[in-house]
């Protein structure tokens, strides 16, 4: 299926259930020299904290160490904006997911600055790799 692009992100449904997408998610992003170093299940968190059932969601937090090395190199507190999130979530039809990535260009530009343009427009070239070879 093609990417789809919002205000804020890129995404992609895939035929795959959310298990296998999300494993083909880490391969892919370990391709861009991207590891995950947050995760986060909200179908987990919210049973617990909330008793709800919700759909299978994760949220993944990705870096790539060269790319963020620079990033902070420029400005420490962009920081904040690190790292790079991704979703995987239950698609609306059955064995079906979507996989969604926030765009480094709108991301990185709340700091204002032009000079972290060109690295934001490398991450998110990147990230743009993964959901097409997904």
């Amino acid at each position: 299926m093609d990417i789809q692009t919002f205000t804020y992100g890129l995404k992609k449904t895939v035929a795959l259930p959310p298990a296998e997408a999300e494993a083909r998610v880490r391969a892919e992003l370990k391709e861009e020299g991207f590891g995950v170093l947050t995760e986060i299940d909200i179908k987990e968190t919210f049973r617990e904290k909330l008793d709800i059932d919700f759909k299978p969601y994760r949220i993944l937090g990705a870096c790539n160490p060269t790319l963020a090395h620079q990033a902070l190199t420029a400005e420490a507190d962009i920081g904040l904006l690190l790292p790079c999130n991704l979703v995987v979530y239950q698609g609306e039809s059955e064995g079906t997911s979507v996989v969604a990535v926030l765009d480094p260009v709108v991301q990185l530009s709340v700091t204002g600055r032009d000079d972290i343009e060109p690295l934001a427009r490398e991450i998110a070239s990147r990230l743009k790799r993964v959901l097409e070879r997904i």
